[in-house]
């Protein structure tokens, strides 16, 4: 009998990450898997695992209007004491630094199963920021049994914290095994206008906004720096893939109402996101996982926050963090705009975060973990 290996997630950007885990272990000849998802997010959610094939074994469907991280923490950890008593994994994939992760490796922990984190040792060294995202991924660090660090710096990082360097394996990050099955697919538009858009050989402004740090006060000058850069740029257009929590949303739009070379859409499903992201000239966001896609694409991005525990891609030169002041974002998007030389050195088209094989290290790292198999090698930047 093959051991059963539990992926568990929840969110749009777990989903996309967790995706070619899920189907390296379909093809793995040496176990089962019983794929669980939470439903932390919904829609979002269930758009990445139909794009991937992806029909989960079990759903929690945790989502509520106005859930808080509490209520997430409480309904996850519930769902899965159950799902455990009844599947008896091996070994449960958790992911990130999300809510859903972080239940998902303490639930786990408390029934005696090895915890296995994707994308671990990601630090910003500031308990606060992201939040609550610094502390998830320290938390579940600290339970976790085989740490999968995209990275080497990752990997520094959690050597750092006296992790045992035997428990850690460079994998590369699986969202470039995503982006890079995704973007060939060119997917279309369900938006007419965004299928012009990208035919039309306009300049784009890809704007994504939605960390709680920046909720308030620093989301409205983010909207208020938007609208003078429409207002200065007629030929370019901004396309700004409105994030679902009307906090966010009342915070931002009101600046950018009646300009017409912005285009206010809803999320984007990924398939149609990663062939924005190929189309765009510049990217600002405030997003952890496009500062790691954009790169890839050789897009410049620019980071709408003060730090980041994905410092590779600012030592490489593709990104740079300008934090939320309007007068620095509409300054530092009209300099890339207007200084090729400037735009050329960060839009050189390098990739610290994977080279598309992490979700095959994974695996095989989990087989030696469980005493069937053995690692390969490492991923090197």
């Amino acid at each position: 009998m093959r051991p059963v290996i539990m992926p568990i997630y929840g969110t749009r950007p777990e989903a996309i990450k967790m995706a070619p885990i899920v189907k390296a272990l379909e093809a793995s000849e040496l176990f089962d898997s019983t794929v669980v998802v939470t439903g932390q997010h919904r829609e979002m959610l269930d758009q990445v695992n139909e794009l991937f094939g992806i029909t989960p074994d079990e759903d929690l469907n945790i989502m509520q209007p106005n859930q808080t991280l509490n209520s997430v923490m409480t309904r996850t950890i519930d769902g899965l004491d159950a799902l455990f008593r009844q599947n008896k994994p091996a070994a449960v994939i958790v992911q990130g630094d999300t809510t859903t992760s972080t239940a998902g490796a303490i639930a786990a922990f408390y029934h005696g199963i090895p915890v296995v984190h994707a994308e671990a040792g990601l630090r910003s060294f500031n308990l606060f920021s992201p939040f609550p995202e610094e502390a998830n991924r320290k938390m579940t660090s600290q339970i976790t049994s085989l740490h999968l660090a995209p990275t080497s710096v990752s990997k520094s990082n959690l050597l750092t914290e006296n992790t045992p360097a035997e428990d850690i394996v460079v994998t590369g990050n699986t969202v470039i095994d995503a982006l890079l099955t995704t973007v060939d697919k060119q997917v279309p538009f369900s938006d007419p206008a965004l299928e012009e858009l990208a035919t039309s050989g306009r300049k784009v402004l890809l704007v994504t906004t939605h960390r709680r740090e920046n909720q308030g006060g620093a989301m409205e000058g983010v909207g208020r720096a938007l609208a003078r850069i429409a207002r200065a740029e007629p030929d370019l257009t901004i396309v700004l893939p409105a994030h679902k929590n009307p906090v966010v949303r009342e915070a931002v739009l009101p600046a950018l109402e009646g300009l017409e070379n912005v285009v206010v859409t809803e999320p984007l499903a990924y398939g149609e996101f990663t062939r924005m992201l190929s189309v765009a000239h510049v990217v600002l966001t405030d997003s952890g996982g496009v500062q790691e896609e954009a790169p890839s694409l050789g897009k410049p991005v620019l980071v709408m926050r003060e730090n980041t525990e994905r410092p590779e891609a600012v030592t490489a030169g593709t990104v740079r963090l300008i934090g939320t002041d309007e007068e620095r974002i509409y300054t530092e998007v009209e300099e890339l705009l207007h200084h090729a030389e400037h735009y050329a050195a960060m839009a050189n088209a390098v990739n610290p975060y994977g080279d598309g094989r992490a979700a095959e290290r994974t695996v095989a790292a989990i087989a030696e973990l469980l005493g069937i198999g053995q690692r390969i090698d490492e991923f090197t930047q």
